[in-house]
């Protein structure tokens, strides 16, 4: 797994639950309390390790976690840049969705060696759709519903989220509904970052 999902897991736990809980889950996890480096690999054990004893010590579900990750990685404020990163994706939520199957190429623009899952849209009709999530780990259908929901406030749309499992493959499907696009304002958002 890569370091820099790693990392973001380590920052999650740590502004979320307090630099007790993680040092309390990287003992547990048999990491060193300094955690992740970004950009270096590891082996996925040692991410399930920390997913798992993060469950335990926090008495949460996994999905649960991966969830709030996916939540955490757009809406809090020293992540800005992948919340832009996503907001290119349209002006609208429908835009955004259409735009999810090029985010994985994207993302190793600036990233090359980043393993991000395989995603598919279908759209079925008035606003229903399923997200289709492939590889990078179990559970990273969790992870994509947590930012599906953080983006709908941050477009300010009213959206039904549903992970419906995972098949023998190994796909995650997530059935959207998009009930009203304008359901609330907008964060706002620029092409240009503040201050250049």
């Amino acid at each position: 797994m890569h370091g820099l999902f790693n990392r973001a897991i380590q920052t999650f736990l740590r502004d979320t639950y307090g630099v007790a809980a993680w040092d309390a889950i990287a003992a547990r996890a048999g990491i060193a309390a300094d955690g992740f480096e970004t950009m270096l690999l590891y082996d996925d054990a040692a991410t399930e390790a920390v997913l798992a004893a993060a469950s335990r010590h926090l008495s949460r579900a996994r999905e649960e976690l991966l969830e709030d990750l996916g939540n955490y990685l757009v809406s809090h404020p020293g992540l800005v840049r992948l919340r832009r990163l996503l907001r290119f994706g349209g002006v609208s939520y429908a835009d955004f969705l259409h735009s999810l199957d090029e985010l994985p190429a994207r993302a190793r623009l600036a990233v090359r060696d980043l393993d991000l899952p395989e995603l598919e849209l279908t759209e079925a009709g008035e606003g229903r759709f399923t997200l289709v999530s492939r590889g990078a780990f179990p559970g990273c259908g969790h992870v994509a519903v947590g930012v599906l929901r953080a983006m709908a406030d941050d477009y300010g749309a009213l959206v039904l989220l549903e992970h419906e499992g995972v098949d023998a493959g190994g796909e995650e499907r997530i059935a959207i509904q998009l009930l009203d696009s304008r359901f609330a304002a907008a964060r706002p958002f620029a092409l240009v970052a503040a201050g250049g």
